[in-house]
Protein backbone atom coordinates (compact mmCIF):
# COMPACT_ATOMS: atom_id res chain seq x y z
CA UNK A 1 0.00 0.00 0.00
CA UNK A 2 3.03 2.26 -0.40
CA UNK A 3 2.33 5.81 -1.57
CA UNK A 4 4.93 8.45 -2.33
CA UNK A 5 3.31 11.87 -2.24
CA UNK A 6 4.36 14.07 -5.12
CA UNK A 7 2.90 17.46 -4.29
CA UNK A 8 0.23 19.24 -6.32
CA UNK A 9 -0.22 19.65 -10.02
CA UNK A 10 1.66 22.93 -10.18
CA UNK A 11 4.80 21.42 -8.73
CA UNK A 12 4.52 17.97 -10.24
CA UNK A 13 3.63 18.77 -13.84
CA UNK A 14 6.76 20.56 -15.00
CA UNK A 15 6.61 20.06 -18.72
CA UNK A 16 9.39 20.93 -21.12
CA UNK A 17 8.47 20.46 -24.76
CA UNK A 18 10.47 17.26 -25.02
CA UNK A 19 8.92 15.87 -21.83
CA UNK A 20 5.40 16.58 -23.03
CA UNK A 21 6.18 14.93 -26.34
CA UNK A 22 7.41 11.77 -24.59
CA UNK A 23 4.25 11.59 -22.49
CA UNK A 24 1.96 11.99 -25.48
CA UNK A 25 3.79 9.12 -27.17
CA UNK A 26 3.16 7.04 -24.05
CA UNK A 27 6.64 7.29 -22.48
CA UNK A 28 6.73 8.23 -18.81
CA UNK A 29 9.17 10.93 -17.81
CA UNK A 30 11.60 10.42 -14.93
CA UNK A 31 9.75 10.03 -11.63
CA UNK A 32 10.35 8.58 -8.18
CA UNK A 33 8.39 5.43 -9.02
CA UNK A 34 7.30 3.65 -12.18
CA UNK A 35 3.60 4.14 -11.40
CA UNK A 36 2.07 7.59 -10.89
CA UNK A 37 -1.55 8.26 -9.92
CA UNK A 38 -3.01 11.70 -10.60
CA UNK A 39 -5.77 12.00 -8.04
CA UNK A 40 -7.94 14.32 -5.96
CA UNK A 41 -8.64 13.23 -2.40
CA UNK A 42 -12.44 13.43 -2.75
CA UNK A 43 -12.78 12.25 -6.35
CA UNK A 44 -14.87 9.06 -6.31
CA UNK A 45 -13.29 7.80 -9.54
CA UNK A 46 -9.78 8.31 -8.14
CA UNK A 47 -10.87 6.68 -4.90
CA UNK A 48 -11.82 3.47 -6.76
CA UNK A 49 -8.33 3.23 -8.21
CA UNK A 50 -6.68 3.96 -4.86
CA UNK A 51 -8.57 1.04 -3.32
CA UNK A 52 -7.45 -1.29 -6.10
CA UNK A 53 -3.83 -0.21 -5.77
CA UNK A 54 -4.00 -0.79 -2.02
CA UNK A 55 -5.72 -4.17 -2.31
CA UNK A 56 -3.11 -5.36 -4.79
CA UNK A 57 -0.28 -3.80 -2.73
CA UNK A 58 1.00 -1.77 -5.69
CA UNK A 59 3.41 1.02 -4.81
CA UNK A 60 2.84 4.31 -6.60
CA UNK A 61 3.54 8.00 -6.53
CA UNK A 62 0.61 10.27 -5.75
CA UNK A 63 0.23 13.52 -7.69
CA UNK A 64 -2.54 15.78 -6.45
CA UNK A 65 -4.81 17.55 -8.93
CA UNK A 66 -7.01 20.09 -7.14
CA UNK A 67 -10.41 20.11 -8.82
CA UNK A 68 -11.55 23.46 -7.42
CA UNK A 69 -8.57 25.74 -6.78
CA UNK A 70 -7.74 28.29 -9.50
CA UNK A 71 -10.65 27.13 -11.61
CA UNK A 72 -9.59 23.49 -11.34
CA UNK A 73 -6.06 22.27 -12.01
CA UNK A 74 -7.54 19.50 -14.17
CA UNK A 75 -8.39 22.21 -16.73
CA UNK A 76 -4.79 23.34 -17.16
CA UNK A 77 -3.06 22.85 -20.50
CA UNK A 78 -0.36 20.88 -18.71
CA UNK A 79 -2.75 18.35 -17.25
CA UNK A 80 -4.73 17.99 -20.45
CA UNK A 81 -1.55 16.83 -22.15
CA UNK A 82 -1.92 13.78 -19.90
CA UNK A 83 -5.71 13.49 -19.95
CA UNK A 84 -7.45 15.40 -22.76
CA UNK A 85 -10.81 15.22 -20.95
CA UNK A 86 -9.38 16.96 -17.91
CA UNK A 87 -10.65 14.29 -15.51
CA UNK A 88 -9.05 12.37 -12.68
CA UNK A 89 -7.75 9.80 -12.25
CA UNK A 90 -4.94 9.39 -14.71
CA UNK A 91 -2.44 6.58 -14.20
CA UNK A 92 1.04 6.50 -15.66
CA UNK A 93 2.11 2.88 -15.91
CA UNK A 94 4.18 0.71 -18.24
CA UNK A 95 5.06 3.63 -20.47
CA UNK A 96 1.45 4.68 -21.00
CA UNK A 97 -1.08 7.10 -19.55
CA UNK A 98 -4.37 5.39 -18.71
CA UNK A 99 -7.60 7.29 -18.06
CA UNK A 100 -11.14 6.47 -16.88
CA UNK A 101 -11.36 4.52 -13.63
CA UNK A 102 -12.99 1.29 -14.81
CA UNK A 103 -10.57 0.68 -17.70
CA UNK A 104 -7.76 1.39 -15.23
CA UNK A 105 -9.21 -1.22 -12.86
CA UNK A 106 -9.45 -3.72 -15.71
CA UNK A 107 -5.81 -3.08 -16.65
CA UNK A 108 -4.64 -3.52 -13.06
CA UNK A 109 -6.68 -6.73 -12.85
CA UNK A 110 -4.91 -8.16 -15.90
CA UNK A 111 -1.43 -7.02 -14.90
CA UNK A 112 -1.71 -7.79 -11.17
CA UNK A 113 -4.29 -10.60 -11.04
CA UNK A 114 -4.04 -11.29 -7.29
CA UNK A 115 -6.12 -10.67 -5.35
CA UNK A 116 -8.70 -10.78 -8.10
CA UNK A 117 -11.38 -8.10 -8.32
CA UNK A 118 -13.62 -10.23 -10.54
CA UNK A 119 -15.27 -13.62 -10.01
CA UNK A 120 -13.94 -16.58 -11.97
CA UNK A 121 -17.14 -17.36 -13.88
CA UNK A 122 -18.46 -15.38 -16.84
CA UNK A 123 -21.88 -14.70 -15.33
CA UNK A 124 -20.29 -13.47 -12.13
CA UNK A 125 -17.99 -11.14 -14.06
CA UNK A 126 -20.97 -9.73 -15.96
CA UNK A 127 -22.95 -9.17 -12.75
CA UNK A 128 -20.07 -7.42 -11.02
CA UNK A 129 -19.46 -5.20 -14.04
CA UNK A 130 -23.17 -4.36 -14.17
CA UNK A 131 -23.15 -3.29 -10.53
CA UNK A 132 -20.05 -1.18 -11.15
CA UNK A 133 -21.71 0.46 -14.15
CA UNK A 134 -24.80 1.43 -12.15
CA UNK A 135 -22.48 3.67 -10.16
CA UNK A 136 -20.10 4.58 -12.96
CA UNK A 137 -22.59 5.49 -15.67
CA UNK A 138 -26.04 5.83 -14.07
CA UNK A 139 -25.20 7.75 -10.86
CA UNK A 140 -21.76 9.32 -10.70
CA UNK A 141 -21.82 11.40 -13.92
CA UNK A 142 -25.11 13.03 -12.90
CA UNK A 143 -23.76 14.22 -9.54
CA UNK A 144 -20.28 15.01 -10.74
CA UNK A 145 -18.67 18.38 -10.00
CA UNK A 146 -18.72 19.73 -13.55
CA UNK A 147 -22.43 18.85 -13.94
CA UNK A 148 -23.42 20.46 -10.65
CA UNK A 149 -21.41 23.59 -11.43
CA UNK A 150 -23.55 24.04 -14.55
CA UNK A 151 -26.82 23.22 -12.84
CA UNK A 152 -26.92 26.06 -10.33
CA UNK A 153 -29.87 26.40 -7.94
CA UNK A 154 -31.45 23.09 -6.98
CA UNK A 155 -28.30 21.07 -7.68
CA UNK A 156 -28.46 19.24 -4.33
CA UNK A 157 -31.98 18.02 -5.03
CA UNK A 158 -30.91 16.97 -8.55
CA UNK A 159 -27.96 14.99 -7.21
CA UNK A 160 -30.03 13.41 -4.46
CA UNK A 161 -32.69 12.26 -6.96
CA UNK A 162 -30.25 10.46 -9.25
CA UNK A 163 -28.20 8.95 -6.43
CA UNK A 164 -31.35 7.58 -4.83
CA UNK A 165 -32.66 6.22 -8.13
CA UNK A 166 -29.40 4.43 -8.83
CA UNK A 167 -29.05 3.00 -5.34
CA UNK A 168 -32.57 1.56 -5.55
CA UNK A 169 -31.46 -0.46 -8.56
CA UNK A 170 -28.20 -1.39 -6.89
CA UNK A 171 -30.01 -2.58 -3.76
CA UNK A 172 -32.37 -4.71 -5.82
CA UNK A 173 -29.48 -6.38 -7.64
CA UNK A 174 -27.73 -7.07 -4.34
CA UNK A 175 -30.69 -9.18 -3.28
CA UNK A 176 -29.45 -11.76 -5.79
CA UNK A 177 -25.67 -11.28 -5.56
CA UNK A 178 -24.65 -10.11 -2.08
CA UNK A 179 -22.88 -12.12 0.55
CA UNK A 180 -20.49 -10.35 2.86
CA UNK A 181 -19.80 -7.96 -0.01
CA UNK A 182 -21.58 -6.98 -3.23
CA UNK A 183 -20.85 -10.31 -4.89
CA UNK A 184 -20.60 -13.15 -2.42
CA UNK A 185 -17.70 -13.01 -0.02
CA UNK A 186 -15.13 -11.69 -2.50
CA UNK A 187 -14.22 -8.01 -2.76
CA UNK A 188 -14.84 -6.99 -6.36
CA UNK A 189 -14.90 -3.93 -8.60
CA UNK A 190 -18.51 -3.40 -7.54
CA UNK A 191 -17.37 -2.80 -3.96
CA UNK A 192 -14.70 -0.36 -5.13
CA UNK A 193 -17.44 1.67 -6.81
CA UNK A 194 -19.94 1.41 -3.98
CA UNK A 195 -17.95 2.88 -1.10
CA UNK A 196 -17.12 6.22 -2.76
CA UNK A 197 -20.70 6.51 -3.94
CA UNK A 198 -22.07 6.12 -0.42
CA UNK A 199 -19.75 8.92 0.67
CA UNK A 200 -21.42 11.14 -1.93
CA UNK A 201 -24.88 9.90 -0.99
CA UNK A 202 -24.23 11.05 2.56
CA UNK A 203 -22.85 14.39 1.33
CA UNK A 204 -26.13 15.01 -0.50
CA UNK A 205 -28.23 13.79 2.45
CA UNK A 206 -29.81 10.78 0.76
CA UNK A 207 -32.04 8.79 3.14
CA UNK A 208 -29.90 5.67 3.43
CA UNK A 209 -32.35 3.80 5.66
CA UNK A 210 -34.06 2.46 2.53
CA UNK A 211 -30.96 0.51 1.49
CA UNK A 212 -30.30 -2.14 4.17
CA UNK A 213 -28.14 -4.44 2.03
CA UNK A 214 -26.08 -1.56 0.69
CA UNK A 215 -25.53 -0.32 4.24
CA UNK A 216 -24.53 -3.76 5.53
CA UNK A 217 -22.03 -4.31 2.72
CA UNK A 218 -20.64 -0.79 3.01
CA UNK A 219 -20.09 -1.11 6.75
CA UNK A 220 -18.07 -4.31 6.23
CA UNK A 221 -15.99 -2.84 3.42
CA UNK A 222 -14.89 0.32 5.19
CA UNK A 223 -13.25 -1.77 7.90
CA UNK A 224 -10.86 -3.45 5.45
CA UNK A 225 -7.30 -2.04 5.53
CA UNK A 226 -7.19 -1.21 1.81
CA UNK A 227 -10.40 0.79 2.06
CA UNK A 228 -9.11 2.59 5.14
CA UNK A 229 -5.88 3.49 3.32
CA UNK A 230 -7.77 4.82 0.27
CA UNK A 231 -10.23 6.95 2.27
CA UNK A 232 -10.32 10.68 1.38
CA UNK A 233 -9.39 11.57 4.94
CA UNK A 234 -5.98 9.94 4.55
CA UNK A 235 -4.61 11.23 1.25
CA UNK A 236 -1.58 13.50 0.76
CA UNK A 237 -3.82 16.34 -0.44
CA UNK A 238 -6.50 15.99 2.24
CA UNK A 239 -7.08 19.36 3.97
CA UNK A 240 -5.89 19.37 7.55
CA UNK A 241 -9.37 19.88 8.97
CA UNK A 242 -10.58 16.69 7.23
CA UNK A 243 -7.56 14.52 7.96
CA UNK A 244 -7.55 11.36 10.08
CA UNK A 245 -4.50 9.60 11.42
Amino acid sequence: MGILAGGNIKTSLVFRAATASRIMRGHISDRATDIVLYSYFRSSASWRVRIALALKDIKYEYKAVHLVKDGGEQNSEEYKKLNPMGFVPSLEIDGHVLTQSLPILEYLEEKFPQPSLLPKDSIGKAQVRALAEIVNSAIQPLQNLNVLQKFGEGKEEWARFFIERGLKGFEKMLEATAGTYCYGDQVTMADLCLVPQIYNANRFKVDMSQFPIVNRVHDKLVQLPAFVAADPSRQPDTPEDMRKN
